[in-house]
């Protein structure tokens, strides 16, 4: 496909809970490269009304239909957000993709035997933070131990609002969407993305990796990204 027919969807990529727009850089390096106009949404991760209003500004400021991507929590955001008449399509990478009413706290408050349980600490002045010594293996088990401790330390506290925040209309209902299921997920247990995945009728590619798939395999999340922006 020649550059000009690339070129004719913006990218809005939305981040989850505990980091920060930054992990998408190597997603957002492939597109650049191939041509693509690329937003990094830079969440406040306080509440989730807060997040939809920033992922709505980035989709205001592009001057093309857009293909709205959200890793993990931003799923929830994106699910909000996509129903903006700019959105073209919905990427979800290891996501949340809540139907109406849902929260991350409703789907994650009944885990399935056995599934692993993420290290979230009890909350602080309404805000969640990772166990430190328990990130890299559940967050970011295949990422590059230093930049797995790094991601630990420099981790966005996550409000209760953004946690328990629940989706209005889900966009999936109108929109066409796509869905990254990372098999070696240990935050978001697999079978419930493919759960996710299916009730959103989305175009599913399953891939090995973490729940970090973002940051460990750039190369596959931007290729998805690449097919729904070229659907």
């Amino acid at each position: 496909m020649n550059a000009t027919a690339k070129a004719q969807k913006a990218i809005v990529l939305v981040h989850g809970g505990f980091v920060d727009g930054s992990g998408w850089e190597g997603v957002y390096s492939i597109l650049k490269k191939d041509g693509y106009d690329v937003s990094v949404v830079q969440n406040p991760t306080v509440s989730l009304a807060g997040d939809v209003a920033a992922t709505r500004a980035a989709i205001d400021a592009c001057d093309k239909p857009v293909i709205l991507v959200g890793h993990s929590y931003g799923g929830v955001v994106i699910t909000e957000a996509g129903n903006h008449e700019k959105v073209a399509g919905l990427v979800y990478i290891a996501a949340f993709a809540p139907a109406g009413g849902e929260s991350v706290g409703t789907l994650i408050a009944n885990p399935a035997p056995g599934a692993p349980v993420p290290p979230i600490l009890p909350p602080k002045d309404g805000f969640l933070m990772l166990d430190k010594a328990k990130f890299a293996a559940s967050f970011a088990a295949d990422v590059d131990p230093a930049k797995a401790a790094f991601m630990a330390d420099s981790q966005t506290p996550w409000g209760l609002d953004a946690l328990n925040g629940a989706v209005s209309i889900p966009a999936w209902q109108k929109k066409p969407s796509w869905f990254l299921v990372a098999s070696a997920d240990k935050m978001i247990p697999p079978d419930a993305q493919r759960f996710m995945a299916k009730r959103a009728d989305a175009t599913v590619v399953e891939e090995k990796g973490s729940h970090s798939i973002y940051v460990s395999k750039p190369q596959a999340v931007a290729a998805l990204i690449e097919l729904a922006a070229n659907a």
